[in-house]
């Protein structure tokens, strides 16, 4: 039996992971790095990236790597787990196959009836 692909995965998730690649961030270094790597398209509010964070969290996507206080207020530090590096290179290689579709279509558009 055929392995099934996991269902692809948001374009704000995507980005998400994407800045945990690099090593462990709090939540305000998440939304930064998010709004680079995306130029600009992705800018998560406080009350959603907490809920996405929640969400990967409980999927195993991602795991706090440590908790600590600045300024008197808490500030956890999140890390991509091994299954959240996969999930993120099987999405990166599902989105590069489907764009090459559609590049080589637009390069020679009669290419899909020969």
């Amino acid at each position: 039996m055929a392995r099934r692909s996991p269902p692809s995965i948001s374009e704000p998730t995507y980005f998400i992971l994407a800045a945990l690649l690099d090593g462990p961030l709090h939540g305000h270094g998440i939304i930064k790095c998010t709004l680079r790597l995306s130029e600009n398209r992705i800018k998560l509010p406080v009350g959603t990236l907490y809920g996405a964070l929640d969400r990967l969290a409980a999927n195993g996507l991602i795991e706090v790597d440590r908790e600590e206080t600045v300024d008197g207020r808490p500030r956890r530090y999140f890390r991509l787990t091994d299954e959240g590096r996969h999930v993120l290179s099987e999405e990166a290689l599902r989105m590069r196959q489907a764009a090459s579709v559609v590049m080589s279509r637009i390069a020679d558009p009669g290419s899909a009836f020969s």
